[in-house]
This record gives structure tokens, sequence and C-alpha cells, in this order.
């Protein structure tokens, strides 16, 4: 089925339905699903996850116990420098820009919010280096706030191939999982089709024949159509 071709009503249908069918089986698969990167308060997580752009959670879990420690809270992180934060971030790629965004976060939070991370989408976006997608990720781990679903690569690529959305901008992929999932679940979402992307569902190669979800998968099932030939 080409889900690009179908009406409004249809789309939202064919996609309700595969979240149904897909969804249960990624509970069982990761029943307790967490953050990829560490952190232990809501400075941290923002802190993370602005770095984490353009990187990957390993590569950003590397780094952040030396900077946590050299800049545990955001009064210390605002009276630094671009060049000292830098020697701390470098291996994170774009280094110069985050490093510049890390200062401006710590001067923001200190300068407006009292040296706290604001729970709250509005304030979030504000920060330097952040978006909607690092504001749903701290809302939802950091707060247990459920607003949006935070949308990356991974989720992306799986909410294509299992056949969740068909569009390729964040915000949009967005919009369809809120509709699809009860609100509760939104931070949960998300780490299940992260975990799954990072576990089975490889960019390049995925590993169909080992998922549990691909008969479910228009891709998954594609695929195995091909190789095993089943009906």
């Amino acid at each position: 089925m080409e889900i690009s071709a179908l009406n409004d009503e249809e789309y939202a249908a064919y996609t309700q339905s595969q979240f149904d069918k897909i969804y249960p089986k990624l509970v069982e698969l990761y029943p307790e699903p967490r953050s990829g990167l560490d952190f232990e308060n809501p400075y941290q997580l923002l802190i993370a996850t602005i770095l984490s752009a353009q990187s990957t959670d390993v590569q950003v879990n590397k780094i952040t116990p030396a900077l946590f420690k050299r800049f545990p809270t955001p009064e210390i992180l605002a009276v630094s420098t671009v060049e000292e934060i830098e020697q701390y971030v470098r291996s994170t790629g774009f280094y110069h820009n985050k490093a510049k965004s890390l200062l401006g976060t710590g001067r923001l939070l200190v300068e407006k919010y009292g040296g706290v991370v604001p729970a709250s989408m509005q304030d979030l976006i504000k920060m330097p280096g952040a978006a909607r997608k690092t504001a749903n990720v701290v809302l939802g781990n950091a707060f247990g706030i459920n607003v949006g679903i935070p949308v990356d690569t991974h989720v992306t690529r799986l909410s294509q191939r299992l056949g969740l959305s068909k569009y390729i901008t964040p915000e949009k992929i967005e919009v369809d999982l809120m509709r699809e999932s009860p609100q509760e679940q939104w931070a949960l979402v998300s780490h299940r089709l992260i975990w799954h992307g990072r576990k089975v569902c490889i960019a390049r190669k995925p590993l169909c024949h080992q998922c549990t979800l691909a008969l479910d998968c228009p891709t998954g099932r594609g695929i195995l159509m091909l190789e095993t030939k089943i009906p």
C-alpha cells in the first residue's frame, strides 16, 4: 500500500492501525526504556541534549562527566568562556557553535530563570542551541511532562519504515505520532522507537530477519517477501 496516495481519512486510519499493531510489541521489547543520555538533573539533561545534535548519545556520554565536574551548575557555566568550554566538547562535532550555545544557555538560565531549568516549552526553546526536540526531551525525561514527542533521526526513519507516517519533516511526524498514541506515552514512544532503531532497524541494513515487527512492517514484510517469498 502506498500511503502517500491515501486521502486524509484513509491515511489517519491506516497509520493508527499500524501503530496499534506495532506499539504493543515495542512495549514488550523495551518495557522500561530510558534516555540514552546520562544525566542526574534537568540542567545536565539540557546541556547533554544540546550537545547531542549531530552527534551520538554514546559520544556525548563520554565527555559529560568531565564537563559536569568542571561546570556543575548554570552559575559556574555562565562565567566561563567559549574557549574553555570548547576543550570539553571538542569531540562532539561543531564544537565551537555548541560551546557558544552552552555559554549562552548558562547565562540565560542565571539571568532570567535564577539558575533553574524552566519546565515549559515556551521557555526551553529560548535556550541557545535548543529547539522543540530538545524541549520535548527535557520536559518528558526530567520533568515527566508530555507536551510533544522528540523526533530524532531514528524516530524519523522508523516512522516511515513502519508505516506510522508518510512525512520526512520532524514536525509533521510528531503530529502523526501524537495523534496515534496516548499523551502519557509520548516520551516512551520516542524512547522505544529510538532503541529499536539502534538495536534492530539499523539505518543502512535493517535486521528484518531478527525483527518481531517485520510482518507488521511494510518495509520488513517487503524485504522478507523478496527473500523468502512468504505469501
